[in-house]
């Protein structure tokens, strides 16, 4: 049995179907000893010819073998065939309820983790959780039961009827059980250790597929599959070393418990037969004490079994425990409330200064601005100035001092979680799809699948067209993470789902990054006009993409340095300026070497008809 913080419950919650399970149980192994009565009353009847049933000494003869023998011994077949069948059910069904009440209470405490937990914990190692780990636990609490419960009754029972047949017998044949047990303690606590090695390495082996095969692309690109396969193999071969020790040590135990019966056997033969030469135990009766002794055979392996499998659980256990109490690091404090109006889109950031857990810099410093709502805002600056970090800290992703962000006048830290992000709707940088139908992926945010709305948010993405090519149109199945779709069809299938969501708050980052000119000002275009009166805010590389913004944020090293329309940053702001002048040399660069490429120009004309 498999006892810890995680499980106990369970063995109250299921206890009724326990009980009903362990009385079938117990009624089997009662039946179960009455056999090697009956192969006493065959045995001495063949040999004299007659039999004590009950008090009455009988003729051994046909009437008397179907009624005493026959009869009796199709009942018990009958019954403990139900019986098993019964315990089978109780003990086994409530162990896959165990497991998959434990699944749901793993898979809810993961939905909770912060980022940061997935950042350090890989899915590899997560999924050996939910497979290896699950599956061991639910075979300790179903069978381990049994074995527990099986040994108990069953060895008793049999070794009350061994001492009331001879004492001096039944002692000798326990003296090597003893010392099975006490090495079976011992071995066990060594296969503990070992089985948490083999997890482990499992989970690293887990972690290197899952990662190879999101990155196989890039491994095929650069030529890398020779060295991966090593590297591969390196793992495996750990993994068939923790394995093959493992295994080896639960093999010396089952050949040790072989060892021990049989020694014993040998030790009721040579002392039993004895007896039955010096006339203190017939034929019949030494088979009946051979009978009774198999019987304990399986308490005493299933003794050992059970050392072995509690040493697997408890390690499983451990592992499904330290998930269970990983603490949720991002989560409503104490006496927030909802606030009284739906969240308009108002965002104020007052004094903000952040640094990662386990980071040794700041990434945001002293950051203030506000953004009214309806407003549409642009944010720029270089590669890891802190553009994501801000709209990640907008939605709580991460925690934030109290009263340096607040959302309608109200402090972030103040309102649920829930309810900030059900006002804002966020395309991230790494655009994720499901691996379901491209209909089902624009639908994701929203509480409808209506096609008509669906086929609305992809039009305003400028992706329709696009998905109306492929054989399947809306049903089409993407490939996992999405990678039957281009990148620029990725990012435009995001957009549509965070449209169908219709927030106060939109979030873009970096989200037309690869699409061309004309599908980027279609994109703009359309946002400039559906989202009049709802807060618009988009992260971007490119100045052209937000210099037709209400408002430019302007990020430098973690400091914001600017806040204005694009002509105040240009008059006020150097740096700013600078980014602007080498981006139009870039594009004059462009220019010149693909005279048909005009991005640049054409792009400035576009976003100037989109302001």
């Amino acid at each position: 049995m498999l006892f810890g913080k995680h499980i106990n419950r369970y063995y109250l919650k299921h206890l009724p179907v326990l009980l009903l399970g362990i009385l079938s149980l117990v009624v089997i192994d009662f039946l179960q000893l009455k056999v090697p009565e009956l192969y006493r009353m065959v045995i001495n009847g063949i040999n004299e010819g007659y039999v004590q049933v009950g008090d009455a000494v009988r003729v051994f003869d046909m009437d008397l073998l179907l009624d005493e023998i026959c009869l009796p011994m199709v009942f018990i077949i009958v019954i403990m065939a139900i019986g098993r069948f019964l315990w089978r059910i109780c003990f086994f069904g409530s162990g896959i309820k165990v497991e998959t009440d434990l699944r749901g209470r793993m898979f809810d405490r993961c939905k909770d983790l912060s980022r940061e937990y997935y950042q350090v914990n890989k899915v590899g190692t997560l999924m050996s959780y939910f497979t290896n780990d699950l599956e061991t636990v639910q075979d300790c609490f179903g069978s381990g039961i049994l074995m527990f419960a099986d040994a108990l009754f069953l060895g008793v029972l049999a070794l009350a009827k061994m001492f009331r047949m001879n004492l001096a017998l039944t002692l000798f044949s326990l003296v090597p059980m003893a010392f099975l047990l006490v090495i079976s303690a011992i071995v066990g606590h060594y296969m503990e250790k070992k089985w948490d090695e083999r997890q482990e390495a499992f989970s690293a082996l887990s972690d290197f597929a899952q990662e190879d095969f999101s990155g196989i692309a890039v491994i095929k690109a650069f030529v890398k599959e020779t060295v991966e396969l090593m590297s591969f193999r390196k793992l495996n071969k750990q993994n068939e070393k923790v394995n093959v020790e493992f295994t080896r040590i639960s093999t010396l135990l089952n050949i040790l418990v072989t060892l021990f019966v049989e020694s014993v056997i040998c030790v009721i033969l040579g002392y039993g037969g004895y007896l039955v030469y010096h006339g203190q135990f017939n034929a019949g009766q030494l088979v009946e004490f051979i009978g009774y002794f198999t019987s304990i055979v399986w308490p005493i392996m299933a003794i050992s079994q059970l050392i072995e499998m509690r040493a697997r659980g408890k390690a499983s256990l451990k592992r499904i425990g330290d998930l269970l109490e990983t603490p949720v690091d991002v989560a409503d404090k104490p006496g927030v409330t909802e606030p009284a109006e739906p969240l308009a889109g108002n965002i104020e950031m007052r004094n903000l200064t952040f640094r990662y857990p386990g980071g040794s810099y700041d990434s945001l410093t002293d950051a203030s601005f506000t953004i009214k709502a309806g407003e549409n805002v642009g944010i720029i600056g270089k590669t890891g100035s802190g553009k994501t970090t801000l709209v990640d800290l907008l939605l709580r992703t991460y925690n934030v001092p109290d009263g340096t962000i607040f959302l309608d006048g109200h402090d972030v830290n103040d309102i649920p979680i829930r309810t900030v992000r059900k006002y804002a709707a966020y395309v991230p940088q790494d655009n994720f799809l499901f691996s379901d139908t491209i209909a089902s992926n624009i639908a994701f945010a929203s509480d409808t699948d209506d096609a008509a709305t669906i086929e609305e948010a992809a039009r305003l993405s400028d992706v329709h067209d696009n998905i109306t090519e492929f054989t399947e149109g809306y049903n089409t199945v993407l490939g996992e993470r999405g990678v039957t779709v281009s990148g620029g069809q990725k990012q435009r299938i995001s957009i549509a789902r965070a449209l169908m969501k219709d927030a106060n708050i939109l979030i873009l980052d970096d989200s037309v990054s690869a699409v061309d000119v004309r599908t980027e000002k279609a994109i703009l275009s359309n946002l400039r006009r559906i989202r009049r009166g709802k807060t618009t805010i988009l992260i971007a590389h490119r100045i052209s993409t937000v210099e037709g913004m209400d408002k430019i944020i302007f990020l430098d090293e973690g400091r914001i340095t600017a806040v204005g329309t694009h002509k105040e940053l240009l008059a006020s702001c150097p740096d700013y300026r600078t980014m602007v002048e080498l981006q139009q040399v870039e594009g004059a660069m462009e220019e010149s070497d693909s005279p048909e490429l005009n991005r640049s120009n054409a792009h400035r004309e576009e976003v100037g008809d989109y302001a």
